[in-house]
Order: C-alpha cells, then structure tokens, then sequence
C-alpha cells in the first residue's frame, strides 16, 4: 500500500509561496479564505459571487467532478488572485462504495483492513473532485443513546486510538489513481461523545484528566499519523464551547501538540456561540472563535459578514488572521491544488464501484459482524434446511443497511439479505419472505402472517433492528429496544416453537433481554453496508465464520447507561475483593437489575472455539523506561478454522488517584486453522502504563507512569471471567 501523506510537515518552498500570495491579498481576500460556504441555498447566486471575488476558501457538501470543475474555474479563472477551492464533503464509511458504519468497521479488531477501506473512500472521492474528508470521526462514546456512536470506535481510547492511525493512514494515501491528493478531518474535537444524557449537542462536563486520558488519545493519534486538518465541536466543555475554547485549541492542539494544520469549526457552532449564552451576538462569537482559534467558520456566515470590521477597529490583531490564512493556503498548496485545481471528469465513472473495491466491502461486512448467541449451535444453518422463512422489516431492505452519512450510496448498489440468501442457499431449499411488519410501527403488523410462514419453516430467521435515519447526527434516542411492533412480531415467531435466529441491524447497542434471553442465535450485522446482504448469507450458512467482537458495551436497559468496562472501583465494588473487614451489603450496585452488561466490550463468539493456556509476563519485573512483554498460547480446539481477536488489559493497582478496573492496552487479530496453536506476544512499553495524575499549582494534571503493582490480563473479551491473570511490577 502506498505510504501515507503527512500534512503536518512544513516544507520551506510552500512557506515561501504562502508569504508571497500573503503579501498580495487584501483584508477581505484573507477573511475570504477562512470561510467555507454551502451552496445549497436560495441565494446561490450571491455564495457564487463570493468565490468570484476571491471570498470563500472552501465549499462544503457539493459533490461530481463537473460541477467542482465549474466552481473552480470561477475561483481560479475569474477571482484576482486565482486562489482555488478546496471542496470539503463527508466521506464517512465510503464515497459510493459505502462499508459498514464506522462503529461496525470497529469491530474488526483489524485496523489494517479500516485503511484499506478508507483508502478505497479517498480513491473514489478524490476521482470525483473531493480534496478533503470531514472524518474519521474519533470521539470516544460510552452511552449507547448518542446517535453518533455509530460514526466511531466505540468506548475505548487504545482501540479508538488505532482506529484513527488507520483511517488517517486510508484517507491520505499517496499515489491515488486520480493523481490527486485527500486531506483528513478528524472530528469532533473534543469530548462530544460525552454529551450528557446521550443527547446530540448537549452540555459536556468531565475532569480535565478525564478530557486528557478518555477524550483525548484518538485525536493525538490522528494527528501523529499526519491529520492536516482537525474540526472543532459543537458542544460545551466544562462552561466553554468547545469552538471558542482556548484550553483545548490553543493551550492543548497548538502549544502541547504542536498541530501546524488548519481547524475547521462544525457546522455554524460559531454562530451557536449565541445560543450557548457566550456571545451576545454573532460579531462576538466571531471574535471569540478566531482569538480562540478557529481557523475556518463552516456556514456560519460570522467571519464573512464581521471579521474584515473587527480587525479594522483593533478587536482582532491582524496577524491572528494572517496565521489563520497561512494555515489555509499552505493546506492548499500541500494538496497540490494551484498546480492540478480541475479533476478529470471521466475518471470517477471509471473509479467507482470497482469490483475490488465491492469485495473489500463484502470481507469488511463479514468481519464486523458480530455472533452474539448461538445456543445449540443453531448455526451455521446445515444443508438439511428445506424450509426457512424470512421475515421482518429489514429482511429485503436495500436502503437502511447504507447507514448514517452514506451521502451518494445509492439504494441500487445494495444487496438486502434477501439477495444474499438467493445467492447461498442450495436450489431446493424453498425460502419464503413475509414483511411482517414496517419499521417504525406506523402500519397494522402482519403478525398471522409472519406465524403462518414460521410454522411451515424449518428454521426462521428474523431480521429486525434501526433503520439508517435511527442513529447518527440529531438521532439520539432515549429507548434502545426494537422499534415499532418489531418485539411483538418476534415473540408471536418464537411462540411458533420453530427455532429463531435474529439478525440486527443497526447503528449503535440495543436493549435486548427478552431476545437475549429467549432467541437461541442473534446475529449483531449493524448498519453494513452495500454487501452486508451477501456477507449475513455467507456467515448464516457458514461459507464465512463470525469474528467480530464488540467496541462498545450491550446494556441490559437504558438505566445501566452510561455502561463500559474501564469503570473505577469506587469505595465499594461491585464485587468484593476480600479487602475491606466490614461484610456491608450496602454496594455499588441496583435493586432491581443486575450491575453486568448484556454483552461486554470486546465479546463475540466463533463458529470454533480458541483456549487460552500458559499466559506468562516474561519480564516480570521492568523499569519505568522499560517494556512489558506478555505472551499467551492460543489454541483452536474447534473443528472449523477461525479468526480470534486476543486482548491484553492492565489493572494499575494502586495509583496517586483513582484508576480504572482495567484498560485495553494491546489486541491482536490470529487466524488458526482447526487444532492449530500459537504463541501470541505483547509488547506493551511501560510509559503506556501512565495517566494523568495529581494537577500541580499552577498547571493542569501531568501525564506520570508510577511504580507499582500491575494485572495483566489476557482472554477474548473485557469479562473477567475470560481473563486469565498475571502480576507485573514496575519498579
């Protein structure tokens, strides 16, 4: 693969260019480069006139070569200074080759294949006129209502940390076939995913040290892979939104990072200075979000109309304009677009949809799914199947299984289950397709006929879940079970008597005890994209294994929220650990349901099983400036080969503040072949072992690694009881 692009590296022959066109443009040219404008909008005319005048640096969401191509010329041909575009579009989980969602894509455990998906989007989007990609998103998420935990990794910041090195990695791969260049965006900087409530855009409020160990790695990660741009979020943080906040813009990207790249606001979260309570009007919130920071204003419309007036009357020192606008050209130059602005127009019809690029979707789908019940071993379905009825909303569904944020994905390129099981299944097996009811429960369900189908079926499987419009931006919700008469539907199935197999689709955890507890085998298959069709018949029939595992915890009901493994102890634990000499009932737990998830962070299962034996730290004892070295021996005892996704988690003991009851600190993805072992190593450096302790008096908290005593834990998910256990001491 093609060594990645790093846009943080300053090259001096671009610095000088930058000065150059620096020195020729006027107040309003430079206040012009530092907004990003859309064009969907009554007054189109007036957003083209600007680009006309050489006032917009960028258009957002405007997609096809040709019409790029009219935008530039206008821009490069018509404005003084011929200062090109860059066109910024979301280019989430593919560009019209869509792959399961992001959280899905998660669940691979593989960030390998996460960049060949993203550097599949980057070709397509790049052939089709796109410079740069709002993504990856990279925002930590522990409660499961946020619709957005759909476009992440999940609750963890070592997994979400490697997650983003990849995508990065994909986005801004060199030597695309376009000859052109994409630029990343991770998002949304930073803390979003801990919105209270779960609820989109609302306040944030956590400890400096929590924004620094939980919040924080994915975006640090991103940026050492490379990341030239950043966007800066909507909500609060601790009383300051986060697109006029110094604390994270200034004093942590620009003066503790070093980022040299350009930051992006959201979509008007400058002008929602206004709203938050901050700004009294939008010439304020200007103010506030360019001394804070902001390089770019995406469609508030406040730099454009305020900030020529507000550096004229002295408000804003003219050289926190000229760094914005250095940022914004030296971006430009980087992506080569003053030497290549135009995009071949014939190229993306050649590009797109490539059948390489639709198999990677298909062995991406298969990977992120995730076996969550196969009690019996129900399946994979064994070729003595005559009769299965196929039922629910989603069971020859060709648009939901695109997902949040699939933009030009279209509905024809999709294979629905239906589709796929045609493909798999042997000829004489009779497979029959009841509705049995719609999505959101907004017609009468078909109940009798979905029991009629059942009854006569060997086997029926049920495909039920989100639609796409159910999860993502503004979709927060605050009940996970199924929606509509789906519940109802699967229990007048299951009081058929004919075994049941669930497959859900969707874009975050759902609450699921009845199904849990009642449904012999549940497929999770997410929100999976333009394959996700084929790649659930190939797993049900057993041509693919299940081996995706869980980023995000399962709760047993939205009460347990906010769910997710790395908790801290408290004073009182869940579970006792023979420690305290009083035998007190009064724990950390509820009354009326149990402290457990569902289903824990990092759980799947096979189709074969893997043992684990002879877990071992060969270095005991290490340094602070050290390396620990764990190593386990994995088996696979099943009869079938399979991929298992081997996790190591530490345990900090004792630490100068409170500490969680376990991290992720290593994971692998081994393939073994039935009866096949191997010796799997970690190698965790012990400055990975550290935190950020106790604030000094005049500064924040400090990243330290402290001695001590350390578990180390190795198994196949956070569970404690698929852990084995060993002690490791830093000196």
């Amino acid at each position: 693969m093609p060594r990645s692009l790093d846009f943080t590296k300053w090259q001096p022959e671009i610095d000088v260019r930058v000065e150059a066109l620096l020195a020729q443009m006027t107040l309003e040219e430079k206040v012009g480069q530092m907004c990003q404008i859309f064009l969907d909008t009554p007054d189109r005319a007036k957003a083209e006139e600007w680009i006309r005048r050489g006032q917009a640096g960028s258009v957002l969401a405007f997609y096809g070569a040709a019409e790029i191509n009219r935008l530039q010329r206008i821009a490069v041909e018509e404005s003084r200074l011929g200062i090109p575009l860059i066109i910024g579009n979301d280019v989430i989980h593919g560009y019209r080759t869509i792959f399961p969602i992001p959280l899905a894509e998660s669940c691979t455990w593989d960030p390998s294949l996460l960049e060949e998906s993203a550097r599949i989007a980057a070709e397509e989007a790049s052939a089709d006129g796109t410079d740069w990609t709002f993504a990856p998103m990279v925002d930590i998420c522990r409660d499961p209502r946020w619709g957005r935990i759909a476009e992440g990794a999940g609750e963890d910041p070592f997994l979400g940390a490697a997650m983003a090195r990849a995508r990065v990695r994909g986005f801004q791969a060199g030597g695309l076939a376009s000859g052109r260049k994409l630029v990343a965006c991770p998002k949304h900087y930073v803390a979003y995913g801990a919105a209270e409530a779960g609820k989109d855009y609302n306040t944030v409020d956590i400890s400096e040290r929590t924004l620094r160990d939980v919040y924080l790695p994915p975006f640090q990660a991103a940026l050492d892979e490379g990341a030239g741009t950043i966007m800066s979020a909507f909500p609060e943080i601790a009383g300051v939104p986060a697109s006029a906040n110094p604390l994270t813009l200034d004093t942590i990207l620009r003066q503790e990072l070093g980022f040299p790249g350009m930051v992006v606001s959201d979509w008007n979260s400058v002008g929602e200075l206004v709203p938050h309570g901050v700004a009294a009007d939008l010439k304020q919130a200007a103010r506030q979000s360019v001394l804070a920071g902001v390089d770019m204003d995406m469609v508030s419309g406040a730099y454009h109309r305020h900030l020529t007036d507000l550096v004229q009357s002295g408000e804003v020192p003219l050289p926190v304009v000229d760094a914005a606008v250095r940022r914004v050209l030296r971006l430009k130059l980087m992506l080569g677009l003053f030497e290549q602005p135009y995009t071949d127009e014939t190229l993306g019809a050649k590009t797109i949809l490539k059948p390489e690029y639709r198999a990677k979707a298909l062995e991406v789908a298969q990977k992120s799914m995730v076996l969550l019940r196969n009690e019996g071993g129900l399946l994979p379905l064994g070729p003595d199947l005559r009769r299965i009825a196929l039922i629910g909303p989603l069971a020859d569904d060709h648009h939901e299984m695109l997902g949040c944020w699939h933009r030009i994905g279209r509905d024809e390129d999709t294979e629905s289950v239906l589709d796929g099981l045609q493909v798999v299944l042997p000829p004489a097996t009779v497979l029959t397709h009841v509705r049995g009811c719609d999505l959101k429960g907004e017609e009468p369900p078909d109940l009798e006929g979905a029991v009629r189908a059942a009854q006569a079926a060997d086997v029926a499987i049920l495909v039920l879940g989100e639609g796409e419009a159910m999860s993502g931006e503004a979709h927060s919700r605050a009940y996970l079970g199924l929606p509509g008469h789906q519940q109802a539907l699967l229990e007048a199935v299951h009081a058929t008597g004919t075994p049941v197999v669930v497959l859900l689709m969707g874009g975050r955890p759902l609450a699921i005890p009845w199904m849990a507890a009642h449904v012999p085998a549940i497929l999770q298959a997410w929100h999976g994209g333009i394959r996700a069709g084929r790649a659930v018949a190939d797993l049900l029939v057993g041509a693919a294994n299940p081996s995706g595992k869980l980023t995000a915890t399962w709760p047993r009901t939205e009460g347990q929220i906010p769910i997710y493994y790395a908790h801290k102890n408290t004073g009182r634990p869940v579970y006792r650990e023979g420690n305290s000499p009083f035998d007190d009932p009064n724990r950390s737990v509820y009354i009326d349901e149990s402290s457990a998830p569902l289903y824990p962070f990092g759980f799947g299962l096979s189709y074969t099983a893997f043992a684990y034996h002879q877990l071992q730290v060969e270095t005991p004892e290490v340094g602070l400036g050290g390396i620990l070295v764990a190593s386990v021996m994995l088996t696979n005892t099943g009869d079938r080969a399979g991929d298992e996704i081997v996790q190591l988690y530490v345990r900090d003991r004792v630490g100068s503040v409170t500490r969680p009851v376990k991290e992720l600190k290593g994971f692998q993805r081994v393939f073994l072949e039935p009866g096949e072992k191997r010796q799997v190593c970690f190698e965790v450096p012990v400055r990975d072992l550290g935190f950020h302790g106790l604030a000094s008096k005049n500064a924040g908290p400090a990243y330290v690694v402290e001695p001590g005593e350390f578990d180390i834990m190795v198994g196949n998910s956070s569970r404690d009881g698929d852990l084995q256990n060993v002690l490791l001491r830093v000196k």
